[in-house]
């Protein structure tokens, strides 16, 4: 079976068909989320707070984007990669753009990629989707521009800021994105935006009415505890067996229990040197 490509994504808004899609950083949550039948794997530069500790996405590379997207795609085969270009190595000029987007594709490996950011990147995303390289949009909070934004919190709920979502929803479709990530944003405003898009819609806290909807590996696992939003949904918690299973490690090689017979190796009869 061949990978899910761009084409595929964006046909599922006229079939009706509403799709997953989740953040994977490395070879074993790629080999996990796409056995899990996730047919979308998000590269998000969200690795920066999740798997790197840092406090915002904003000090990650290209060189880690595509140092980690290398890893993905190594373990799936089916599931559709994309990759996100992390911050400012699009936003300066369309010509760099393509360039950061080119090397997503040729050294990570993506299939394509994801840029935050409405009309004023729109030129970027045309160049971009005219050479080849297919491209999601991500409109609502998008967290490169945090400080901008005054924090982590719930975008477009006045007229005029909506106004601006929706003006900038029509920009990335124009531009030529195949889909776009909603993220943060009221339940209405998602299903006005989707109504009036022909491009998927992926919503992350933006309520049910989108075609698409992405969430942290992390967060719907119970791997990350630091802290939870009210967007998420845990559908196990991971974390508390693991921190289990690591005490009762830790007790058995303390109370010489492990390893065992069942784990140890033996030589052959009389190779052992004499003592």
């Amino acid at each position: 079976m061949s990978r899910i490509t761009a084409l595929n994504i964006r046909d599922y808004k006229t079939s009706g068909n509403k799709f997953s899609m989740v953040t994977a950083y490395d070879y074993t949550s790629a080999r996990l989320a796409e056995n899990g039948n996730i047919p979308v794997l998000l590269v998000g530069d969200s690795l920066g707070m999740v798997v790197m500790g840092y406090e915002s996405t904003i000090p990650v590379t290209m060189d880690d984007m595509i140092r980690h997207t290398q890893m993905v795609v190594r373990g799936t085969t089916t599931s559709h990669v994309v990759s996100d270009l992390p911050f400012m190595t699009y936003q300066e000029s369309p010509s760099k753009a393509l360039g950061n987007a080119a090397r997503l594709i040729q050294e990570g490996g993506a299939q394509s990629i994801k840029m935050e950011g409405g009309e004023n990147i729109s030129e970027a995303i045309s160049n971009i989707s005219r050479n080849g390289i297919p491209v999601m949009g991500h409109l609502g909070l998008t967290p490169q521009y945090v400080h901008a934004l005054s924090g982590y919190q719930l975008q477009g709920k006045t007229h005029k800021a909506a106004s601006k979502l929706i003006d900038d929803a029509i920009a990335v479709e124009s531009a030529g994105a195949y889909a776009v990530v909603l993220e943060l944003i009221p339940k209405e405003l998602s299903e006005l935006i989707t109504s009036k898009l022909s491009i998927p819609t992926i919503g992350i806290g933006a309520g049910p009415f989108c075609d698409g909807q992405v969430q942290v590996f992390h967060d719907i696992l119970g791997l990350y505890t630091d802290f939870v939003p009210k967007h998420t949904k845990q559908y196990c918690n991971l974390g508390d067996i693991a921190i289990s299973a690591l005490q009762k490690y830790a007790e058995e090689v303390s109370g010489s229990i492990f390893p065992s017979e069942k784990n140890s190796f033996s030589m052959p009869q009389g190779q052992l040197p004499t003592p």
